[in-house]
């Protein structure tokens, strides 16, 4: 059994981990215990706030609402990194989700797709509100992404664990999406990377571009990562483009990226455009 932190004990490995910590009034000692457990902690839930504004979001998750009483969550992070503590004993963020979900973070391994369960996530999750609105438009920067990785590896150092303990709100019920906008795959990434270096030091940025998911193709992006990954393909000699390559993601793409995956030796639906991780790690897309 792996009980809470004591709130001493959160402010301290947060801040070592490079954390700007702002403690909100009473945060010690708001919390939704009365209604249950907080004591066997298994990892960490990350969840967007579905609004906007730092003051706005912080208020509505440390007061909550008259259907759903807060605190909603441990800490907030804002788009500029900092996180606002708000709790540290069971706050209102999770839910019940899926057993089978909760064994696999337990184990440290790859959860399954969720489905509906009644394993009760408020007692066995810290739970942070990142500051979006969840449609997919509005913009992750760079020092909450950054928040977020380090929050997590504090927690996950703190207890021992791999980054295999961070999940996503998605992750434990099919009921949410959240967070939406980035990858987690490619967040537990960034934070095992970190969890090989010591609290607080810079972390040596990546040669390569990480996989950024398949859903961030699917969205047909504009981005310098999809120009990058042209490049490759042309220097692999895996080009369908008649112009470019460019950072409009485009059928161009598609067609090139698909003769790279046969060059690796897949085939029919394999070899239909789409990137996927194995082959983005073998393509080596240089970090833009």
């Amino acid at each position: 059994m792996a009980p809470p932190l004591t709130p001493s004990r959160l402010v301290k490995i947060l801040r070592a981990e490079g954390v700007t910590v702002v403690e909100h009034h009473g945060w010690r000692t708001h919390n939704r215990n009365h209604k249950g457990s907080f004591d066997q902690i298994h990892g960490v839930m990350i969840h967007h706030t579905v609004t906007s504004g730092t003051d706005n979001s912080v208020r509505i998750c440390h007061d909550g609402y008259a259907a759903l009483p807060g605190p909603l969550c441990h800490g907030v992070i804002a788009k500029n990194g900092t996180v606002y503590l708000i709790s540290s004993g069971r706050a209102n963020h999770a839910g019940v989700g899926d057993d089978e979900v909760l064994a696999a973070v337990r184990a440290e391994r790859t959860p399954p797709a969720p489905n509906d369960g009644d394993a009760d996530g408020n007692r066995h999750f810290y739970g942070f509100e990142c500051v979006n609105l969840g449609n997919g438009a509005d913009p992750w920067p760079e020092p909450q992404l950054d928040a977020i990785e380090r929050v997590s590896a504090a927690i996950c150092r703190a207890y021992g664990w791999s980054a295999a303990s961070v999940i996503g709100h998605k992750q434990w019920t099919n009921q949410k999406q959240d967070p939406r906008g980035f990858s987690m795959t490619t967040m537990r990434e960034r934070i095992a990377h970190r969890l090989g270096t010591k609290p607080g030091k810079p972390v040596p940025a990546p040669k390569f571009e990480p996989f950024p998911g398949v859903d961030f193709f699917k969205r047909y992006p504009r981005s310098p990562i999809v120009t990058a990954m042209g490049k490759r393909l042309v220097a692999e000699g895996c080009s369908a483009y008649a112009n470019g390559p460019g950072p409009q993601f485009t059928a161009a793409d598609i067609r090139s990226y698909a003769k790279w995956q046969r060059k690796q030796n897949f085939t029919g639906r394999d070899a239909d455009g789409w990137p996927g991780r194995t082959t983005w790690d073998a393509l080596k897309v240089p970090k833009v």
